[in-house]
C-alpha cells in the first residue's frame, strides 16, 4: 500500500502574486481565492462575490483588475493545439438509459494509435466541457492515450461559452442522474473499440468527486483514478474502492481539505492502494492554467506524476 505524505495544514496565508498580461506581479490576498471559492461552488452569489472583491484595500488594483485575475482566461489554457498533427480530435456520443438519455463527448487519440490504447476519461468541474477540459484531454492523447471528455452539459445545448452560464446550468440538473451518466459513459469506454479494456479517470473539483465516486461505484471498471481537490464519495460504498488512486490537495483549499482526514481513515481500513499528495502554496485549481489559481510548478509535478501513474496502471 502506498501512502501520502501527511503534514498540517496552514490556518491562513497572507498573500500571493500573479503576473499581468505585462508581466507585472499582483499581490492577491488569500481572501480573494476563499471567496472566488465559495462563488464558484455556488456558496454565494456573484453581487456578493464582487461586493466582498470591493473591501481589499489592494493599492493600485481596479475592481476590474482583481476580477479579471481571479476569473477564467481560456485564450491562456491551450497547450496542446487542437490542430496539433500528433492527435486527432473528434466527438462521439454514447447511451445513458438511467441518466439524461443520451451524452456526448470530446474524443481525441494519438494519430499514431494503429492497435488498442488505454483509455482516460476527463471529468470537467462544475460548469460543462469548457477549453481547459478539452485541452487537458489533448495532453492526454499526447502523452499516448485515448481521452475522452463529456460534456454533462448536452442535453440542454451543451457547455455555453462561459463558466456563469454553464454552472447555472450543471446546478439545474438533476444530480443522480449526472452521476449515471458517468456511469454510462464509463462502461462505454470500457469496451470501447479502441480500449485495451484498461480505464482511467481524472477529474477535476466536481470531477474529482466524480473520479472518487466512479473507483467506488465501478471498482471492476475503473483501473485507475486520480481526483484533484475533489471531494470523497459517500461513505457507505467507499468501502468498495480497490483502488489504486492517487489524489492530488491544494494545500489552502479548506473545503476539500476537511473532507481528507475521514476519508483516508476509510481508504486505510479497507487496505486501499492510494497516494495523496498536497502541494504547498496552492489554491483549489492550481491545475487550471486559465486562472490565477494556477501553480505552474505544483501543476507540472502533479501532472507528470499522473501520466507515470496511468502508464504504470493502464499500459
Amino acid at each position: 500500500m502506498l501512502f501520502g505524505k501527511t503534514q498540517n495544514f496552514p490556518n491562513s496565508v497572507n498573500e500571493i502574486n500573479i503576473m499581468t498580461k505585462d508581466d507585472n506581479p499582483i499581490q492577491i490576498p488569500q481572501e480573494a481565492f476563499d471567496w472566488y471559492d465559495e462563488y464558484a461552488h455556488g456558496d454565494i452569489d456573484r453581487r456578493t462575490f464582487i461586493a466582498r472583491l470591493g473591501t481589499l484595500a489592494i493599492a493600485g488594483l481596479s475592481l476590474s483588475v482583481l476580477t479579471t485575475a481571479l476569473t477564467p482566461n481560456y485564450a491562456l489554457a491551450e497547450q496542446v493545439s487542437f490542430n496539433d498533427t500528433d492527435i486527432i480530435a473528434s466527438y462521439a456520443e454514447f447511451d445513458s438509459p438511467k441518466g439524461h438519455g443520451k451524452g456526448r463527448g470530446y474524443l481525441v487519440k494519438p494519430r499514431n494509435l494503429t492497435g488498442k490504447a488505454p483509455m482516460v476519461l476527463v471529468v470537467h468541474e462544475n460548469r460543462g466541457l469548457n477549453p481547459y477540459i478539452k485541452d487537458v484531454a489533448r495532453r492526454l492523447a499526447k502523452a499516448g492515450f485515448v481521452a475522452f471528455a463529456p460534456d454533462i452539459l448536452f442535453t440542454l445545448g451543451g457547455y455555453p461559452g462561459n463558466d456563469d452560464e454553464g454552472r447555472a446550468m450543471q446546478k439545474s440538473m438533476d444530480r443522480n442522474k449526472i452521476e449515471q451518466d458517468f456511469i454510462a459513459v464509463a462502461n462505454f469506454l470500457k469496451s470501447h473499440e479502441l480500449s485495451n479494456t484498461n480505464l482511467g479517470v481524472v477529474g477535476f473539483c466536481f470531477g474529482g468527486y466524480i473520479s472518487n465516486m466512479l473507483a467506488a461505484t465501478l471498482p471492476g471498471v475503473i483501473d485507475a483514478a486520480v481526483p484533484f481537490y475533489g471531494t470523497p464519495a459517500k461513505e457507505p460504498i467507499v468501502k468498495n474502492i480497490k483502488g489504486p488512486l492517487m489524489i492530488h490537495f491544494a494545500e489552502m483549499d479548506k473545503r476539500v481539505n476537511a473532507t481528507w482526514p475521514a476519508y483516508e481513515n476509510l481508504l486505510k481500513q479497507n487496505n486501499v492502494d492510494y497516494q495523496a499528495f498536497i502541494y504547498p502554496d496552492t489554491n483549489h485549481g492550481f491545475h487550471n492554467d486559465s486562472t490565477g489559481r494556477y501553480n505552474k510548478e505544483a501543476s507540472e509535478l502533479a501532472w507528470s506524476r499522473t501520466i507515470k501513474f496511468f502508464n504504470r496502471h493502464l499500459s
